[in-house]
């Protein structure tokens, strides 16, 4: 038994109507789980994503990058029938407007470059236009899919940072390794948050980004007492 609560258990308890603490300490003090009727999974019938709220934008000399350490401020959670209506809740609760039209950038890790072709026809669909370094670009194109080739920072002007900063790009993928490549990449990132380009910095990220900005929001609110007794039935 491990004696703590992080984040993740209010989160749990509101998406399965089960109060985590309460069972665990009751089970702290003797009682079995059998003895409080906790026998059995919960599965509900709709998505819970939770997001996590990020202080980037205070600190624009800090590369936004994700790694192990904690450097969150907080999370905040998304339901819906799907999970692209879950997400984009969550995104919103979070703070990030997903765009539904416009440019998106696109530069991945060679690992990623086959995973990243049904990111990209997936907002050919949505009606972005692409733009990509050459490496992804040619992976793009070369899937039958219509992309643009932009400069790295350091071949030559106008380069990527600099249409991020005249306002051209409203979406960003970009994913990277190594430290070099991190460190070249980090002018992207911050030119992203600086002038609020959405931006992620994996393939999933991507993916699911795609599942948001393909519903179509009616305003949908759901009642957490509801939900529950939804699941108690």
């Amino acid at each position: 038994m491990n004696p703590r609560a992080s984040r993740t258990v209010p989160f749990v308890s509101k998406a399965t109507g089960r109060s985590l603490a309460k069972v665990a300490a009751r089970c702290m003090v003797g009682q079995s789980l059998e003895e409080q009727g906790v026998t059995k999974e919960i599965v509900p019938g709709y998505f819970s994503v939770k997001e996590a709220v990020f202080p980037f934008v205070k600190f624009p000399s800090v590369d936004p990058i994700l790694g192990p350490e904690m450097k969150s401020t907080g999370e905040v959670m998304g339901v819906g029938r799907t999970f692209g209506e879950a997400f984009l809740k969550a995104s919103l609760g979070a703070g990030v407007n997903l765009p539904y039209h416009g440019t998106a950038f696109i530069s991945v890790r060679d690992a990623d470059k086959e995973s990243i072709l049904s990111v990209a026809q997936n907002l050919a669909k949505l009606g972005f236009k692409l733009v990509a370094t050459s490496g992804t670009a040619k992976v793009i194109t070369d899937a039958d899919i219509e992309c643009e080739i932009v400069n790295k920072v350091g071949q030559g002007r106008p380069h990527i940072v600099d249409i991020i900063k005249n306002d051209q790009i409203d979406l960003i993928v970009n994913t990277t390794e190594g430290r070099q490549a991190i460190a070249d990449s980090s002018t992207i990132r911050r030119a992203a948050l600086q002038h609020k380009v959405t931006y992620t910095t994996t393939v999933a990220g991507a993916e699911a980004m795609c599942d948001a900005m393909g519903y179509e929001c009616e305003g949908n609110v759901n009642c957490l007492q509801t939900l529950h007794e939804e699941l108690k039935k």
